[in-house]
């Protein structure tokens, strides 16, 4: 079985809302799950999507531990792929969707170096926002390890920004706590220093990786940093805010299951 087909089982998947079985027996290394990944970036943008931002996730240990992974990774970020602070997503249960809330940096200069340095990264980005990003799994049961999630861009959905754009020199981006809150009150929570040790760290591993594979990024675009506490399982009717230290908050909203 090809590439080809098993990202075109993934699109399926994602256009059907339906999941498929673990890819890991058909995906022997992360260099085969990135080109099926590649495969359907190319096919996207040939489709008319647009390039946005780019994501790095299973940065938190606690994120690692819940999916059976220990390693970060990354995914593309659409311009489909963005809701609107405190929007409604209309319910999916073939999504599988979870929460996790992130800090976010706004590019503002691009980031083409592959050695890029954390000067130059600092210097490169404009601000920093409170994010959530919706994150979604065609594998059935979110049964999934390295290769699985790879493949399957980063496990992405969706993402939402907060409208409380800040600079670099005034957060706290170690200690900032962060709150996730939900119906039932506090459901998620962490800091900064959780993500790889420094979001800034996150970043860099990122904008190299990016210039490496040839998708480096631009001003404008949007990083999403990774989790800062564990994941949540979303549910439908909900509604949840992520509050972080010094940046304010973000919040998305679940449509109700139908039928």
């Amino acid at each position: 079985m090809t590439l080809e087909t098993i990202a075109a089982e993934l699109r399926a998947a994602e256009a059907g809302g339906r999941t498929i079985a673990p890819l890991r027996d058909r995906l022997s290394t992360g260099a085969e799950a990135y080109a099926v990944q590649q495969i359907n970036t190319t096919h996207r943008l040939a489709a008319g999507g647009r390039l946005v931002g780019r994501k790095v996730g299973l940065t938190n240990p606690v994120v690692q531990r819940q999916l059976g992974v220990d390693q970060p990774d990354y995914g593309m970020l659409f311009a489909d792929m963005e809701v609107m602070h405190d929007a409604e997503i209309a319910w999916n249960p073939g999504a599988q969707f979870k929460v996790e809330a992130e800090i976010a940096f706004i590019v503002g200069r691009e980031l083409t170096a592959a050695d890029l340095s954390m000067a130059e990264l600092i210097r490169g980005i404009d601000c920093a926002v409170p994010a959530i990003e919706i994150v979604g799994s065609r594998i059935a049961n979110w049964d999934i390890r390295f290769v699985d999630t790879v493949a399957d861009n980063g496990s992405s959905a969706f993402f939402t920004l907060g409208p409380f754009p800040r600079r670099l020199e005034t957060l706290d981006l170690l200690g900032c706590a962060m709150r996730m809150e939900g119906t039932d009150g506090t459901l998620s929570e962490g800091r900064g220093d959780a993500c790889f040790g420094s979001p800034l760290n996150a970043a860099l591993w990122l904008a190299r990786g990016m210039a490496r594979v040839g998708y480096p990024l631009a001003p404008g675009d949007v990083l999403l940093s990774g989790a800062l506490g564990p994941m949540l399982t979303a549910t439908p009717g909900s509604r949840y805010v992520a509050r972080i230290e010094g940046l304010g908050e973000a919040a998305v909203r679940f449509g109700a299951a139908r039928g």
